[in-house]
């Protein structure tokens, strides 16, 4: 089989609108979620947000183009466009057939479903876009993507909720170990800050009615009452090592493992005796044959809700015995939000950049830390920590889990 490694990134989000911005941001510990400014959140009751604001479409897409694409879509172009140049893939002459995009969303084109909604109610049917379906659809990241970079093989939009980016990097490995692809583009996109989205949201006791944004996501404390939305995208580039390598590519990971179950449970709450997703992390760890004391860093999925915290730790001990007590864990969510669909893709660049860098970014606003979530989860500042094997979690609505596994590339 095929060994898969990382050989570019792109990122869209609330902490900056590259790598580098995002990766900063994590080290510092810089808080990206505000008040939103979206739209009136007046009589709503949740008011904060990773929103993304100083993201301009048309510095890389025409008017036209613009005006015909979700926002998420723009997002997952940017990302792309990003890790594309990172990685050089397109300057070696590839075979397109043999290059796919999987190209999540958890809900995709929401901002347009109410847009067109609207119309619909107040001037009525003639008025709707005859492009607000191509807008709606959750593949149109995915097929935007490759379009844009004329990537002829699998095309793939993973929909299985907050699990969904993870899922795409985990299927893209799949795919490159076993021949079917030489080279991939994967990750997630969503926008989804919305009236519906907050408002639905919120009804169903899933966000936090936290407004000072200061004290609104805090994973693994006492005071964490629910998630917070993001927006954005991540998107990497994978290639087999024997393509990446025939073509001189710098490599910054090896993906070696995934694992997916369902918990078959509940559609929106955690089974919290943790079974899914500790077998999740058993098969990621597996399947890239490594052990818990090999597992340096978990970038959790960490959404500040209570039953998730729990189950989530309760899972990451199941698995790895002991060595939970001796890894290091952090919610990057604590400083991001919730970015659904783009969540696990964001995440898996935030595992890769603690390996190459040799930090592990922080958990913020962790001041009590809950006693039933007792592990090291590096509270409020990054560490300085030789990362070898990382992993990363993501666990969605409907019971889906996710985990996937990086190492330090070494031949």
């Amino acid at each position: 089989m095929e060994r898969v490694v990382l050989t570019g990134m792109g990122a869209v989000t609330p902490l900056g609108n590259s790598v580098p911005a995002y990766w900063d941001g994590l080290k510092n510990g810089v808080n990206g979620i505000k008040t939103i400014t979206s739209f009136d959140t007046t009589g709503y009751k949740a008011t904060v947000a990773g929103e993304i604001r100083d993201f301009d479409p048309l510095t890389f897409l025409d008017k036209k183009e613009a005006a015909h694409m979700d926002r998420n879509c723009q997002f997952a172009l940017a990302a792309a466009k990003e890790a594309m140049e990172q990685s050089g893939l397109m300057e070696s002459g590839i075979d397109p057939f043999r290059v796919g995009t999987f190209i999540s969303s958890g809900i995709g084109g929401l901002q347009v479903f109410e847009t067109e909604h609207e119309k619909l109610l107040n001037k009525g049917p003639r008025r709707v876009s005859p492009f607000a379906i191509p807008m709606m659809i959750a593949n149109m990241a995915t097929a935007h993507v490759s379009m844009a970079f004329g990537l002829k093989g699998e095309s793939y939009a993973p929909v299985s909720a907050c699990a969904s980016g993870t899922q795409a990097v985990g299927e893209v490995m799949r795919a490159i170990r076993h021949g079917y692809l030489d080279a991939a583009v994967a990750g997630g996109a969503e926008s989804c800050i919305t009236p519906v989205a907050i408002a639905g949201f919120s009804n169903m006791h899933a966000l936090s009615l936290e407004q000072d944004p200061e004290q609104a996501c805090c994973p693994f404390d006492k005071k964490r009452s629910g998630f917070i939305m993001g927006e954005g995208a991540g998107i990497l580039v994978l290639e087999s090592l024997t393509y990446a390598k025939a073509r001189g590519a710098h490599i910054i990971a090896e993906v070696i493992g995934y694992g997916s179950t369902s918990d078959a449970y509940h559609i929106t709450s955690p089974d919290p005796t943790g079974e899914g997703p500790s077998r999740a992390i058993r098969m990621a760890m597996e399947d890239g044959g490594v052990t818990a004391d090999d597992v340096t860093y978990i970038n959790a999925h960490g959404t500040s809700t209570p039953i998730n915290d729990a189950a989530e730790t309760e899972a990451i001990k199941q698995a790895l015995g002991d060595a939970a007590y001796r890894c290091k864990i952090s919610s990057t969510k604590s400083m991001t939000g919730h970015l659904l669909g783009a969540a696990g893709a964001i995440e898996a660049i935030a595992c890769a950049k603690a390996i190459e860098e040799g930090v592990i970014p922080p958990t913020i606003h962790l001041t009590e830390q809950d006693e039933v979530c007792d592990l090291d989860y590096v509270p409020n500042q990054a560490v300085s920590c030789e990362v070898d094997v990382a992993l990363s979690n993501s666990l969605g609505f409907g019971g889906h889990n996710a985990t996937i596994a990086l190492r330090r590339f070494g031949e």
